[in-house]
């Protein structure tokens, strides 16, 4: 027996005679919360509904994360070191569990997917990593007490777990806490109590999120003095959006917009359009420009509106062959298998993490997908997608999520080529390993406009999650700058839990939504009582 094996021995022995009040009922409950990963999947769907963009993002990262380590520990490491289990007899009998493990001892499966999603919540959410570190740690320690595991084997099991963490990062790189400061910061009218502020609500997007204040009234407490027009569904969102872009003109200025993607997008034209500053409440399912724009709680625009805190954003514009307008996106824009990879992805993303979401989706839409022939600046290409961004996203791949920037003046194109020999073959096996951006098949630069032509044969473009006819050629261009975007410039810290408590409070006072016109203006009610 070696030395190390003889200290851990030891240490085990120790562990099993010591007796620390109150654990005797609580550890062992807890080690068998977790298996099977039980404990950690529960708590990643209470992250994904009850917490924010942040809250969601680490819940997947978590989930992804565990994923690998369960797989690479039970199915790989312990089949190869087949170090038998610990024997059980100085262990007391009521710590002991109902059913001891089969599996070889190390390294400890619960430590890695402990380590494993804990490490990757602090990735994207550092403060809840913080709050489930003592958990993870209970779990990991609750092995050894419970007679299952040697101290090495929950050691070894915990540093796997935070290497599998740390490896999603080469596939999806963890979203900035901030990126604030390469912002490029404006003035903007400042609007206290939101008076001056006309917003138009889209109730037709998003999930909704049941329980939870209605968007009208979530915007009446936060800024009481707004006028608010709410669109309901299969009412003209176009009347709606020109009916208050007239009335903002009237007061201070500024168009506010409380819906999906394709919502801002609608409203960002018009405001670009009549030198408008534009407010965005994220009230989608997905909220990438409101993320982008560090809005992402109605608390967050909020704030920036009354403060007067504002960036510049590049609206990026479509025209056909002609000239004449196609459509504008704040966002992305694609043809090909794109639109229907997102789909399939976002479907599959908060099972199993973005990058193996995206990889499973690849497949799927790769067997059943067509190329095109098209030409890109006169070029004539085969290809599977174009995706084009308006800025620079990272990370680079088919799973961009966000962008550093907002007003960079350039287009972010990517494609996958078609016409390279076993071209699927390539993309799927680059996709799987991680070295997509080194594959033949993938081609992305920058570029401050693009034409695309040739496109008799493809019926649809996408943007910003919306779909439109295509016509025979485009011209893809850049607006630099010519949004003013409301953006808080600074941490709220205090003063957005503050906002939220009360929220909150209104929450629980809320009764069921009002039954609504097909679009109604809310008054401005009276300024808040302090």
């Amino acid at each position: 027996m070696t030395r190390l094996s003889k200290l851990d021995h030891r240490w085990f022995d120790k562990v099993a005679a010591a007796h620390i009040p109150g654990a005797d009922r609580l550890l062992p409950v807890l080690s068998a919360s977790a298996n099977h990963g039980r404990l950690w999947f529960g708590t990643a769907a209470a992250l994904a509904v009850a917490g924010g963009p942040a809250a969601r993002r680490a819940a997947r990262r978590g989930t992804g994360s565990l994923l690998l380590a369960s797989v690479t520990t039970n199915a790989v490491a312990k089949y190869a070191i087949r170090r038998r289990r610990p024997s059980s007899h100085s262990v007391p009998f009521v710590r002991r569990p109902v059913k001891i493990p089969w599996t070889p001892s190390f390294p400890s499966g619960h430590s890695a997917s402990a380590a494993a999603f804990v490490a990757g919540v602090a990735l994207e959410a550092p403060r809840y990593g913080a709050l489930l570190a003592p958990v993870a740690a209970g779990v990991a320690f609750s092995r050894v007490y419970v007679g299952v595991h040697y101290p090495g084997d929950v050691l070894a099991g915990c540093a796997l777990g935070v290497a599998a963490a740390a490896v999603t990062c080469h596939w999806w790189p963890p979203r900035p806490a901030s990126v604030r400061d390469a912002r490029t910061r404006v003035e903007a009218p400042a609007l206290p109590h939101g008076e001056g502020l006309v917003v138009v609500v889209n109730s037709g997007s998003g999930k909704g999120v049941p329980g939870r204040l209605p968007a009208e009234e979530h915007l009446r407490l936060l800024l009481p003095k707004a006028e608010v027009l709410v669109r309901d569904t299969g009412a003209d969102l176009e009347g709606v959006l020109d009916e208050a872009v007239v009335r903002a003109k009237e007061l201070a200025g500024v168009l506010g917009v409380c819906g999906g993607d394709g919502t801002v997008s609608a409203a960002a034209a018009r405001a670009a359009e009549e030198g408008l500053a534009l407010a965005v409440f994220p009230g989608g399912t997905l909220n990438h420009f409101a993320l982008d724009a560090d809005t992402a709680t109605f608390e967050d625009t909020a704030h920036a509106v009354q403060q007067g805190e504002a960036v510049r954003a590049d609206l990026a514009r479509v025209t056909d062959g002609a000239g004449g307008h196609v459509t504008d996106f704040v966002n992305t824009f694609s043809i090909g298998f794109y639109p229907e990879l997102v789909r399939r992805r976002e479907r599959w993303e908060g099972r199993i993490g973005k990058w193996p979401a995206a990889a499973v989706s690849l497949v799927g839409v790769l067997r059943d997908a067509s190329p095109m022939e098209i030409t890109l600046d006169g070029e004539p290409r085969s290809l599977w997608l174009l995706f084009v961004g308006n800025g620079h996203y990272v990370p680079d791949g088919l799973a961009p999520s966000h962008r550093p920037h907002l007003d960079e003046g350039v287009l972010d194109v990517r494609t996958v080529d078609a016409s390279a020999r076993l071209a699927r073959t390539r993309l799927v096996i680059s996709a799987l390993g991680g070295a997509l951006n080194r594959s033949r098949v993938f081609h992305a630069e920058r570029v401050s406009r693009l034409t695309v032509g040739a496109l008799d044969d493809v019926e649809l473009l996408a943007y910003d999650g919306e779909t439109a006819p295509a016509p025979g050629a485009l011209l893809l261009s850049p607006s630099r700058g010519a949004l003013t975007v409301y953006s808080p410039s600074e941490h709220l810290g205090e003063i957005r839990q503050q906002l939220r408590t009360a929220t909150a409070a209104a929450n629980v006072r809320a009764g069921q939504r009002p039954r609504r016109a097909r679009w109604t203006r809310l008054a401005p009610g009276p300024p808040p009582v302090h």
